[in-house]
């Protein structure tokens, strides 16, 4: 079995970026003028499901329309190897537990494993800069490529208070690299000088099929076929069902919300769909049981569920019809479900940790909570004024046209490896 394998992308056209802000369209142009046929990959180790795929689906389609010779590859280790390090991601995202020898070491072979392959092909290839994202494919992305070749460790999670003692593990890999890209400031370690790390906040693109407008009668049309009804107020969150997006949480604040608005109604959406998340049904079976006899609350986790419609255009009928939108999130790299949801003009409801923190000024644009009661008050608040959530809702539209859009992403990124490039050239001549 090869242990990595390409994913093949639709072609995506740039210029149509253009109206978003034509200034900062010229600045990717300029930007990606002397990346011309620089052959870049991206390795990550799922194809569907999450966010950093989320982001690799439009960022190298355009990177490659731009002239960049992008590609992304995804690694196919053993499962046991994605329990190993869906272990790791948590503990970097500060859970209290512990990476034992057998677990350290299973990952340390594995990596070597895939590493020896995808370093024989990708030195055939003549690779001028690689990305790698996030713990899973850290050591084969880092120690097996020829000292030539510039190195980036991409990581998209919420690193406010990682593990110690993982780290210390992990930090000879991380200290191969040429370049750490982390989505906040303070998601930094500290024993990292601040010149080799650069802090990128993820985006959206307003042109993918999710994020696409349409009537609230076209969004209506799709979710009534399920049961959700439209005469209800409506609340919702997308996302993974993870334990740091707090499912469990949302259905105590629904249950408390309820109390005060009889009709509420709840939809939580998150399909499982990343092999590299193997904690996922046990997730879904505890958020079924906590669900379990609270009236008007549906949750979809298989796309089976959805009757042939894609996802994407289930969330985007989701985000347009829902009154309120919550991202309760206990960690968050990022969460670009916020953004989509602000995109869209919504009031949203998300934790005040890590990234969320990031794209919501609180009581401006959204709202950031600290509690299920608080999140039960804020919803109340809101589905009982609907002119305030509009003006909330048109606030957070206009923040993520200037803040969090795919243009600006691009941008950020290949200022990155024009840098990064440049000094690795300095060093080799």
């Amino acid at each position: 079995m090869v242990d990595f394998g390409e994913i093949n992308l639709s072609k995506k056209s740039f210029i149509n970026y253009k109206q978003f802000n034509e200034n900062l369209y010229q600045k990717v142009i300029s930007a990606s003028s002397a990346l011309k046929n620089k052959k870049i990959v991206h390795i990550n180790s799922t194809e569907n499901g999450g966010g950093v795929a989320e982001l690799l689906i439009s960022q190298v389609a355009l990177e490659r329309n731009l002239g960049l010779d992008s590609h992304w590859y995804v690694i196919h280790p053993p499962k046991e190897f994605f329990v190993i390090t869906k272990k790791i991601h948590n503990l970097l995202q500060g859970e209290d537990s512990t990476l034992d020898d057998v677990e350290q070491n299973y990952y340390l072979e594995k990596s070597k494993k895939v590493g020896d392959e995808l370093d024989y092909f990708l030195n055939k290839e003549k690779v001028d800069l690689v990305i790698t994202h996030d713990p899973q494919p850290l050591l084969i992305g880092c120690c097996n490529l020829l000292p030539r070749v510039p190195k980036i460790l991409r990581l998209h999670i919420d690193l406010t208070n990682p593990n110690q003692e993982t780290l210390f593990f992990l930090k000879p890999f991380i200290e191969v690299f040429d370049k750490v890209i982390v989505s906040r400031d303070d998601f930094r370690f500290p024993w990292l000088k601040l010149d080799k790390v650069k802090t990128i906040m993820p985006a959206i693109d307003p042109l993918a099929a999710k994020n696409l407008q349409i009537t609230d009668d076209e969004a209506w049309e799709i979710l009534s076929r399920f049961g959700v009804r439209r005469k209800m107020p409506l609340i919702s969150q997308i996302s993974r069902f993870d334990k740091w997006k707090d499912p469990i949480g949302v259905i105590e604040a629904f249950k408390a919300a309820k109390e005060e608005i009889d009709n509420l109604q709840l939809v939580l959406l998150g399909l499982i769909e990343s092999v590299d998340d193997p904690e996922a049904k046990a997730q879904v079976n505890s958020v079924l049981k906590a669900a379990k006899d609270i009236p008007d609350i549906l949750i979809f986790y298989d796309e089976n569920q959805l009757k042939g419609i894609a996802n994407d255009n289930f969330v985007r009928a989701l985000q347009t019809a829902s009154d309120v939108i919550l991202q309760k999130s206990l960690k968050e790299g990022f969460g670009l479900t916020v953004s989509e949801a602000m995109w869209k003009g919504k009031a949203v409801i998300g934790g005040n940790v890590g990234g969320i923190k990031m794209q919501i000024k609180n009581g401006e644009d959204g709202f950031l909570v600290d509690s299920i009661k608080e999140t039960a008050s804020k919803i109340v608040e809101l589905i009982n004024n609907k002119a305030f959530r509009e003006i909330i809702g048109r606030r957070a539209q206009k923040t993520v046209a200037s803040k969090f859009l795919m243009p600006r992403y691009l941008l950020d990124n290949l200022e990155v490896y024009n840098k990064v490039l440049k000094i690795k050239n300095e060093n080799f001549n």
